[in-house]
Parts: C-alpha cells; structure tokens; sequence
C-alpha cells in the first residue's frame, strides 16, 4: 500500500469495480480503498444487496401472494440499509480482530473494501426475478412439491458459487487493507465467527432452557 501511495495519481491503473473484482481482487481491494469514497462503497451496496436480498427471499413463505413489483422495490429500498449495516458490522469485526495480527488498515479502508463483496451478488438478480415471475409458488414454499422450474438450479448454484466468491473477496479485502497475509486474513474472519457462533448457541440454547422451564411450571 505504501508502493500505491508514492505511485503518482496518473500513472495509477483506473478500474471497473463491477468488473475487476472478479480476477484482481487485492487489486481492486487497493484501488477502492485509495481512490473511491464512502459514497461509492454505499452505492455499490445499494446495488449488490438488492440481488443477495432477493435471493435470501426462498422458502419465506408469508411473502407468496405479494405483488413481485412491490417485492422488488421493497428490495431496492432496503438494500441501502442492510448492506450499509452488515457492511459496518463486517467492518468492525475486522478491524478489531485485525489488530489481533498487528493489521494496519483502518475502519474506512475496510468498510470501503468490503462493499465489494456485494458485487458478486448482482449477477443474481435477473435469476432471481426471473424465479419470483415465473414460479413464485416454488421460491417461497418450503414444502413445494410440485416441478421445480428451469431456473431452479442455475440460480441455486450461481448463489453458491458468488457466496464463495465474496467469501473470497473479503479475504482479499483484509489482507490489503491490513497489509498482512491472505491466512492472517482468513482467521480474521474465522475466530470472530467461531466466537459469534458460540455466543448465539449459549444465547439459543437458554432460551430453550427458559421456555422448557415455562412449560414445566
């Protein structure tokens, strides 16, 4: 990052975000943690979570008999909010446990480059509008037993693969922004969720108690 820094403003590669990210990484990593804004994190958010919301819509079975169009703007209205709140979580969370490994990156670094872990998810989004149009009853039905649509499985995979792939963006992200290795990076991630994980199992498995005890009395 320090190279990046005394490399004169022209002479610095101009990137496509929504393009880049998906061979370059750590290079785009760097470019949208030195050269675009808040702004423009929020705006890639804005865009990339309407199609991560879409997606995370299957088997929500309240939703069936909601007009699509209503569907769709409520994801765009909300995609903003939730990506600029799991963002900010994110964000924290590697910057915290980043200082674990003597990371150097800042909360802005991160925030700004882990917007681009939501790139991924726009490739979804004609998928997943075209589920909702042409079988919404097999989108949001968990006990859906009828023919699953052609689009099933290209969407289902295509959201496994660019899940994998933010998960691979993010690594990149807080080893740039940190400036220490892609392992250092992936236990960055990994102990704060063992620890989160661990945190609601307790939390879960209380109130399970509680309410075993409620029923008892």
């Amino acid at each position: 990052m320090e190279n990046y820094n005394e490399t004169p403003q022209e002479e610095r590669p101009k990137l496509n975000p929504f393009l880049s990210v998906w061979l370059h990484p750590k290079q785009t990593a760097r470019y949208m943690i030195y050269e675009k804004t808040i702004g423009f994190a929020i705006f890639v958010l804005s865009i990339g979570y309407i199609g991560s919301i879409l997606s995370g819509v299957v088997d929500i079975e309240f939703l069936d008999g909601m007009a699509p169009w209503l569907l769709v703007l409520l994801c765009i209205i909300f995609s903003p909010i939730v990506g600029i709140i799991s963002t900010a979580f994110s964000a924290l969370v590697a910057w915290l446990f980043g200082k674990l490994f003597k990371g150097t990156g800042t909360y802005s670094d991160l925030f700004r480059g882990l917007s681009l872990t939501a790139i991924p998810f726009t490739i979804l989004i004609p998928l997943y509008l075209i589920w909702l149009i042409t079988s919404p009853e097999s989108l949001f039905y968990p006990d859906y037993i009828g023919p699953l649509p052609w689009i099933f499985w290209p969407a289902i995979i295509l959201t496994i693969v660019v899940s994998i792939w933010a998960f691979i963006i993010s690594i990149a992200v807080i080893a740039e922004a940190h400036q220490f290795s892609n392992w250092m990076a992936f236990f960055t991630i990994l102990i704060p969720s063992i620890v989160l994980g661990i945190i609601a199992f307790v939390f879960i498995f209380i109130i399970i108690i509680g309410l075993v005890g409620i029923g008892m009395m």
